[in-house]
């Protein structure tokens, strides 16, 4: 799924991405994929540093990219960086709502109730509200745009002790993203659903865990035998987000060694 030669590496020139949760990790990797296949890129989340570092990253390559710094658990937050875009830009073409936070590794009944509701209020409001933002003005452009939603394994695929409200609202990304793609399409919407399993990024290291014991602890319980890197995570969505999936709709694409199986 990778790109490769020159057609590939133009799927979104003259397009518009936006990405959220882009200052590290999955956002970082999917911002500079998107940039190497000719877009033009917004990067947002709530940390400004991190994003100015992936814009630089960007336009080191090349590339052209804007950072915003937004909060899109809140409305005002989610509208006002879709009108950014399209103020820098001129169109919204693809969206990635990849911002989300996990707070756990305990058992249900101790976690604390503020971690409940701010894994809530980023992971699904904040979902919710940027979909609602991108939709109004995706479905106001003739080629309408496509959306691709970053869940998880965890809550529709797999569970794991110390993430249930975690999971729970993983799973909700995922029911979220299938009823809303059902209501949009028509509009010229198209959304999809990315679940990464284990991933290279610090979310996926467990307490006192090194990067080598987890790839050791990957040989010894995946059938792939190791981790995602953070660029397959990203070649999915830029395949979901592409032309190449014109008739993909709703659907939950997992990424993960085959840890689910």
């Amino acid at each position: 799924m990778a790109a490769t030669g020159a057609a590939a590496r133009d799927r979104f020139a003259g397009r518009t991405a936006l990405v959220t949760g882009a200052g590290s990790g999955i956002g970082r990797a999917v911002a500079l994929a998107f940039a190497a296949e000719g877009a033009r890129v917004v990067v947002a989340g709530r940390r400004e540093q991190p994003l100015k570092e992936t814009v630089a990253l960007i336009e080191e390559r090349g590339g052209e990219a804007l950072a915003v710094p937004a909060d899109v658990s809140r409305a005002g937050g989610a509208e006002a960086l879709v009108a950014a875009a399209v103020e820098h830009f001129g169109s919204l073409d693809v969206a990635v709502n990849n911002a989300g936070i996990f707070r756990g590794g305990a058992p249900l009944a101790g976690l604390p109730e503020a971690d409940w509701h701010e894994q809530l209020s980023v992971n699904v409001t904040g979902v919710h509200l940027a979909l609602q933002a991108e939709i109004r003005r995706m479905r106001t452009q003739p080629a309408g745009g496509a959306i691709v939603n970053v869940s998880s394994t965890f809550g529709a695929h797999v569970t794991t002790a110390g993430a249930a409200a975690y999971s729970a609202t993983k799973a909700a990304v995922t029911a979220l993203s299938r009823g809303a793609a059902l209501d949009h399409i028509r509009d010229g919407v198209r959304i999809n659903v990315v679940s990464p399993g284990a991933t290279a990024t610090p979310m996926s290291l467990r307490a006192g865990e090194t990067e080598r014991d987890r790839a050791e602890r990957a040989r010894a319980t995946l059938p792939l035998a190791r981790i995602s890197s953070t660029q397959e995570i990203a070649a999915a969505v830029l395949y979901l987000a592409s032309d190449d999936a014109a008739s993909v709709v709703g659907t939950d694409l997992v990424v993960d060694s085959g840890g689910s199986l």
